[in-house]
């Protein structure tokens, strides 16, 4: 059995299972770092404690915990270094303090990284040899499978497309950077814009009850609606994210680019088809044509497969 722990800026969810991704228990809960990493690490892993025991599994039947992280971490090692969305988690050594507190082995892989292996194993990358799996929910990670497997680079560094520069001296990043692709299409810098922006007459105001209170949900669901402000910022929106995508399929040239959280939501009249009208306006015909931009397929099970995957990688990890 494995157990994954997957860590969100918003969201705490942790899954046993096995390794054909089959979840056999899982427990989510509300995130909200407290900018004492080792606090948040005991609370963490206490909700790893009551699943085990609530699913009456033993820790030592646990072949190995997943923890699936924000970036940007170094696997090596095992550390968060400076996640943008966890305040205060700087250098923290999550795997060694998990593995201690739960008696077990354990393994940490950033969150895109671990989410593009679950697309690949169990979802809309099945088949692939060369995917990209971009998730856009509060920041944007990226994820690379190239000649069927994840590709990290040095230092586990690569796949951080969220913070691919698209606006030269552009919009503050989370990060500490300028202009990058998270700063556009990333959940939270798309909220904090659209809170600036929304007028009182937008259906998205009206369906959020003010504009202090406005989501990204709120602009899909007004924009099914044809409200003209949810319409001019799916526009905006879509635009900037294919800038990102077609530059991936320049230095790439993948077979499939998978888009989780936001773009699904929004689904295909909204989000994919215009995208992919851009991209291939973009880049070379040849690249077009050998390319698929599709949605995720593993919906809520995603995070906690994810975790699993993590849990996966470090078995094999202890086997090499």
């Amino acid at each position: 059995m494995l157990l994954g722990i997957d860590i969100g800026g918003t969201k705490l969810a942790l899954a046993i299972g096995d390794d054909d991704g089959h979840i056999v228990a899982r427990r989510r809960r509300p995130m909200a770092p407290s900018g004492d990493p080792m606090r948040d690490v005991a609370a963490l892993a206490a909700d790893a404690h009551r699943l085990l025991r609530d699913a009456g599994v033993r820790p030592a039947n646990i072949a190995c915990v997943g923890i699936s992280a924000p970036g940007p971490v170094d696997g090596d090692t095992g550390q968060v270094l400076h996640p943008p969305n966890l305040p205060g988690w700087q250098d923290v050594p999550l795997a060694r303090l998990v593995g201690e507190v739960l008696r077990r082995p354990a393994f940490l892989e950033n969150d895109a990284n671990a989410a593009a292996l679950a697309e690949w194993r169990f979802g809309a990358g099945r088949g692939c040899e060369d995917m990209v799996y971009l998730t856009m929910s509060t920041g944007v990670g990226g994820g690379l499978i190239l000649g069927g497997g994840l590709y990290r680079g040095r230092s586990g560094q690569a796949g951080e497309i969220g913070h691919m520069p698209i606006v030269w001296e552009g919009a503050p990043c989370a990060c500490g950077m300028r202009g990058c692709l998270e700063a556009y299409v990333g959940g939270a810098a798309w909220t904090r814009h659209l809170r600036e922006s929304a007028p009182e007459s937008s259906r998205a105001v009206q369906l959020a009850g003010s504009a202090a209170q406005i989501q990204p949900e709120h602009v899909v669901r007004a924009a099914g609606e044809g409200d003209a402000f949810a319409l001019a910022e799916f526009e905006r929106y879509n635009r900037h994210l294919a800038h990102g995508i077609a530059a991936i399929a320049f230095a790439l040239a993948p077979q499939r680019v998978v888009l989780g959280t936001i773009p699904t939501a929004a689904g295909a009249t909204l989000c994919f088809e215009p995208v992919r009208r851009l991209v291939a306006e973009r880049v070379w015909p040849r690249i077009a044509a050998a390319l698929e931009i599709v949605p995720s397929a593993l919906g809520e099970d995603g995070p906690y497969q994810a975790a699993l995957c993590a849990a996966l990688e470090g078995v094999a990890a202890r086997r090499a």
